[in-house]
């Protein structure tokens, strides 16, 4: 199973794609998506369709996961990443993808055992599970590598999280 996992961000996307056979992982490629706040709106979310679209039509993941939005933060951010994250899921939709979503909590417990993990150690674990030498930066994409394997681990439970 190819999954690709999804950091949504309008500044940052960061995506990882992690191939999950016989309990072993193997990353196939990770990066960011960046926009830059020159960029209109509307433009900044084609940039990120735009490049979702070849990443997926490249690698033909099996499903995509996205962790779902958290937000202490004010509402114009929120409605932002909101926005990119739906980009994000109508690009996997269009591309006939399964799509899933997994809360913050589901993320830190599958990668680190601990829900309430900080984001230096769920950093650490996947340098671990993946084999890395080291930790993917920007931090987005380690977020985007995690989500993955949460995915992976949560696999045989995966109608539960298909978004519906």
């Amino acid at each position: 199973m190819l999954i690709l996992g999804i950091d949504p961000g309008i500044a940052i996307v960061g995506y990882g794609f992690v191939e999950y056979i016989n309990n072993k992982f193997k990353v196939i490629h990770y990066g960011a998506i960046y926009t830059t706040p020159k960029n209109t709106m509307p433009e900044r979310l084609e940039i990120i369709f735009n490049k979702l679209d070849d990443l997926i039509k490249t690698f033909k993941p099996d499903a995509v996961a996205f962790e779902e939005l958290f937000f202490n933060m004010n509402a114009k951010t929120a409605i932002t990443v909101g926005q990119a994250r739906g980009v994000a899921i109508l690009c996997a939709q269009r591309n006939k993808l399964n799509i899933f979503e997994y809360t913050p909590l589901q993320v830190k417990q599958a990668v680190v055992g601990y829900g309430r993990a900080d984001k230096k150690q769920i950093q650490q674990m996947v340098k671990i599970l993946l084999n890395l030498s080291e930790i993917p930066k920007p931090d987005d994409v380690a977020d985007a590598l995690a989500i993955a394997i949460c995915h992976a681990h949560s696999s045989q439970f995966k109608d539960m999280f298909r978004i519906k």
